[in-house]
């Protein structure tokens, strides 16, 4: 046999090994979603919702992050609440982060990010000691402070209309999310749902400069990818997608998100909140992972603040999505 010839069959055969170990590879970086034998990861009922869920991965162990409300005689009381899970199918109980008070009712944490040593997170009030349906106009944006994403200080005010602005001139504002820019080191926005989707920037995450609004919905989740931002944000119903160069111009980047809504009588009436965490690097995912909640089947408003389910799917694109239980068939 000639060298060349036997060159040809090693390189043929070091192909072939390649893309054997890179089926396996791709196959085991996917176990932890392929043995999920629901979409539902929290399940709600009438006296307890789930809703607002953020996911962190972190040193093996995913931290969920939502917001929790439990029917009392009269009201719903609405808190930060937190658990974990090594494998995101058995979770830990859901541990309250915050106080019972319908003056506050802290609810909606939209990301936790590393600074300064700490782990920060922000949330928003949404105050009905009236007994309102929704959260009244004294809402405000919050954040707290962690060593160890297990002990959380008292929530802080975000001044993110100015340190110049009284707090009651802010206005009614929910649903923070804390990002840096792609473009410019330090610098730290705030998205936050006033006037459609507003922005802050800060260098410290203590002063903040206020840069605007643009046309979305609530619960917003940005993140970079091929250079540009990838908004996700919730309008009436389902998830839907911008993008922008600049974080001033946005256009839509694909179709409204609604996964196997159809078919799920939990999330009918609505399908909302997608948060989504890049997660191609976790072993046992691979993915990018959503996480969102749905409410049904009747219309959201039938059943408000409690019975709510954490909902997760996945893609590798963030325009393909997958899920448990979803039908192979074209």
């Amino acid at each position: 046999m000639s060298l060349r010839i036997a060159a040809r069959r090693l390189t043929g055969v070091i192909a072939a090994l390649h893309l054997a170990t890179s089926a396996n590879c791709h196959a085991a970086d996917s176990a932890l979603l392929d043995a999920l034998p629901s979409p539902i990861l929290f399940k709600g009922d009438e006296k307890t919702g789930y809703r607002d869920p953020l996911l962190l991965w972190h040193e093996g162990t995913f931290h969920m992050f939502f917001t929790v409300g439990e029917r009392e005689p009269g009201a719903v009381y609405l808190y930060l609440a937190r658990s974990t899970s090594r494998d995101l199918r058995h979770w830990t109980p859901v541990k309250k982060l915050t106080a019972r008070d319908l003056k506050l009712n802290f609810v909606s944490p939209g990301s936790v990010i590393r600074f300064d040593g700490q782990w920060l997170l922000c949330a928003s009030t949404y105050p009905q000691p009236n007994g309102e349906l929704y959260g009244n106009a004294t809402a405000r944006l919050y954040l707290m402070r962690s060593p160890d994403l297990e002990r959380w200080s008292e929530p802080e005010l975000i001044r993110v209309k100015g340190p110049d602005v009284p707090v009651e001139q802010m206005g009614r504002m929910i649903d923070p999310y804390l990002m840096p820019d792609k473009d410019d080191p330090g610098k730290w926005w705030c998205f936050f749902k006033q006037n459609g989707v507003s922005m802050s920037w800060s260098r410290d995450l203590r002063t903040w400069t206020f840069a605007g609004s643009a046309k979305a919905g609530e619960n917003v989740c940005v993140l970079v990818r091929d250079g540009e931002y990838l908004m996700f944000h919730s309008p009436q119903d389902g998830v839907g997608v911008l993008k922008s160069p600049d974080l001033r111009n946005w256009t839509p980047a694909g179709p409204t998100i609604t996964l196997g809504q159809k078919d799920w009588p939990w999330a009918r009436g609505r399908l909302s909140a997608g948060y989504v965490a890049d997660l191609r690097r976790v072993a046992g995912v691979g993915k990018y992972v959503m996480v969102f909640h749905g409410t049904g089947p009747e219309p959201e408003p039938v059943k408000f603040l409690t019975h709510g389910c954490i909902g997760i799917a996945w893609s590798d694109d963030l325009k393909s999505w997958d899920w448990p239980g979803k039908s192979k068939e074209p």
